[in-house]
């Protein structure tokens, strides 16, 4: 079963209140996604460190019903 955008981008809200969330379903078919996220809570965390704390709050749902995810993740600028 598919994932919808909306869920994915709601799932990171409700961890990163915050956060700033970009999805755009890369094949049409609601497996394959890639995500802009920014948030305060990125400031100083490796990128590694960053990208976990979004598969976190996707709460096990990679590799199962979201087979892909391709993240860019930033604090905010200014």
């Amino acid at each position: 079963m598919a994932m919808q955008a909306r869920e994915i981008e709601a799932m990171i809200k409700e961890a990163l209140p915050d956060a700033k969330v970009e999805i755009r379903d890369l094949a049409g078919d609601g497996d394959h996604y890639s995500a802009i996220v920014v948030s305060e809570a990125f400031r100083g965390l490796t990128r590694v460190k960053q990208h976990q704390l979004v598969y976190n709050a996707l709460q096990g749902k990679m590799g199962g019903q979201l087979h892909a995810l391709a993240l860019q993740t930033s604090a905010p600028t200014s």
